[in-house]
């Protein structure tokens, strides 16, 4: 999986608004913390406003919070408004992929990388990254040691 610089600054921007609580916080303020560039920040979140995961107000008291609860938006809700789906095969959900002959198998890989990828961020929320409070289960796959290294 591609984790892009919009989706990553985008988790961020919202574990900011989720820390912040429930009132506005600017953006540069949010840009300013996580070191995104404003401008580039400003896109990202009028998409995310646009898939109303944030509101926002103008002037001097204005800036940005959250829609909903920090405990009802998931890190996948946030990388699905930005960069759309978290799984695709050459640009198209993996059911639509087809394979014949030995690589006939290939799409239940596919398969099952979405449902790897569904199982970590369709259940981590912005408010578990902003309060430490990760579950079991993503610690656990983050502390194996293969995880960290490249290849």
């Amino acid at each position: 999986m591609h984790i892009s610089a919009r989706s990553d600054y985008a988790v961020r921007a919202c574990v900011v608004l989720a820390a912040a609580g429930a009132g506005p916080t600017r953006g540069e303020t949010v840009a300013d913390d996580q070191h995104i560039p404003a401008k580039f920040l400003e896109a990202i979140l009028s998409s995310l406003r646009q898939a109303g995961l944030v509101v926002s107000r103008r002037g001097a008291e204005g800036g940005y919070w959250l829609a909903r609860p920090a405990t009802e938006i998931t890190v996948a809700d946030i990388i699905r408004a930005v960069d759309g789906p978290l799984a695709e095969v050459r640009g198209g959900p993996p059911e639509a992929a087809t394979y014949d002959g030995v690589a006939a198998d290939l799409q239940v890989v596919w398969m099952a990388v979405r449902a790897s990828i569904r199982a970590v961020l369709e259940h981590v929320t912005v408010d578990d990254i902003a309060h430490g409070r990760l579950s079991e289960a993503v610690r656990t796959l983050a502390a194996d040691p293969d995880v960290w290294l490249t290849r």
